[in-house]
């Protein structure tokens, strides 16, 4: 992976930024970009490359995420790919061994990275189909537990099966779009504002 990330290029780095992502963010998570792949890493050359770091910051697996804008299945790829035979796993596991008494679970790992820059604790499970029951055991000892779901069926979806196994949890009401579309509109306090109770917020 550090070869990856040493090959972050000015227009990945550009592309991040635009999604309000900074360099710090990017350096901590470990985001890079297939350069030179690595073997059965060829068909994601140019790919920006999300690494699912353990709570030591060691990579376990990684999803590759296309940064051109076109018809990804006209292309013969996804958005979003997996390499065959990865397990399905949570995104920034690490965040569940700093936590308090609250976490954050969004859809997109990029949304969880946001949450993280503004000193949230966050996770991602990147759709419904990807929520298993270990994952509920490992965020039971929560208090609360917000759900970022996309505002979407989707995103519904994943709220609906999260809540339904946590007690604890509570779906956040995202409106502008998600998680990177609420905080580039409006900024830390479009994000704060969704989770504090309203008489902080008038205050």
């Amino acid at each position: 992976m550090t070869s990856y990330q040493a090959a972050l290029t000015a227009d990945a780095a550009k592309w991040l930024v635009a999604r309000g992502i900074n360099r710090e963010a990017a350096s901590t998570f470990r985001l890079g970009v297939v350069g030179n792949p690595f073997p059965g890493h060829s068909r994601h050359r140019g790919f920006l490359v999300i690494p699912y770091l353990d709570r030591d910051g060691k990579p376990l697996m990684v999803r590759f995420r296309c940064l051109q804008e076109h018809d990804h299945r006209a292309y013969g790829h996804g958005k979003y790919m997996t390499l065959d035979g990865d397990i399905p796993r949570m995104f920034n596991v690490g965040a569940v061994h700093r936590a308090g008494d609250e976490i954050h679970i969004c859809e997109g790992e990029l949304d969880a990275v946001i949450l993280s820059m503004l000193g949230l604790h966050a996770v991602a499970i990147p759709g419904a189909k990807l929520w298993f029951s270990r994952h509920r055991r490992m965020l039971a000892g929560f208090s609360r537990v917000w759900v970022w779901g996309d505002p979407d069926d989707a995103g519904a979806e994943l709220t609906n099966k999260i809540t339904r196994a946590l007690r604890s949890a509570k779906g956040v009401r995202l409106k502008v779009g998600d998680v990177t579309d609420t905080y580039l509109a409006g900024g830390p306090s479009a994000i704060f504002d969704l989770i504090q109770p309203k008489e902080l917020t008038a205050a």
